[in-house]
C-alpha cells in the first residue's frame, strides 16, 4: 500500500491490483496514444470519472462516465487498484487505464465541456488545470500510465 496527501492534507492510501469497495471511477483514456481528458465546468481539465450508481458494475460506470464526459466509447479497459481518501466519510476510487475505441460528438457533456485531448498532462496550462491533476495519488497513476506503451 502506498500513502500520499492531497490538497487538503487528507491521507490517501492506494492498493494496487487490489479488488475493494468502491464508490467511484477514475479513468486515464489514450486515444492514439494521446491522452483523453474532459473539462470540467467547475474544476477545470481532469481525468474522466465519477460516481457507481446504485447496482451498476464499477467498469459500467467508468464506460458511461467517460462516455457522458467526452463521447468516448471505450475499446481495452484494465483495473490498476482504488485510492481511498480517508476523511470523515472516506469514498474510494477504482482507476483504470483504458483505450478508446472512438469518439463522438455529443449535445450535453453534463459538468463537463467535453473532451479534451492532449499528448501530457505537463502540456496543460496551469490556468486551465483540475487540481486533480496536481494531487500527488493521480500524478502517480498517471506517471505509471507513461510506461505502458499501449493500454490494450
Amino acid at each position: 500500500m502506498l500513502e500520499f496527501k492531497d490538497h487538503k492534507n487528507r491521507r490517501v492510501t492506494l492498493l494496487l491490483g487490489h479488488a475493494v469497495p468502491l464508490d467511484h471511477v477514475l479513468g486515464i483514456c489514450r486515444i492514439d496514444g494521446k491522452y483523453l481528458l474532459t473539462d470540467h465546468k467547475v474544476r477545470g481539465i481532469e481525468f474522466p470519472g465519477g460516481k457507481i450508481e446504485v447496482g451498476e458494475r464499477a467498469e459500467d460506470a467508468l464506460r458511461r462516465e467517460v462516455f457522458e464526459e467526452t463521447g468516448a466509447s471505450l475499446d481495452v479497459v484494465t483495473y490498476i487498484g482504488a485510492y481511498t481518501v480517508h476523511d470523515t466519510e472516506p469514498f474510494t476510487k477504482g482507476v483504470y487505464f483504458a483505450e478508446v475505441n472512438d469518439i463522438s460528438f455529443i449535445c450535453e457533456y453534463g459538468e463537463t465541456y467535453g473532451p479534451i485531448v492532449c499528448s501530457t498532462v505537463e502540456e496543460i496550462p496551469e490556468d486551465k488545470r483540475s487540481f486533480l491533476l496536481d494531487d500527488c495519488c493521480i500524478d502517480y497513476l498517471y506517471q505509471m500510465s507513461k510506461a505502458h506503451e499501449t493500454f490494450k
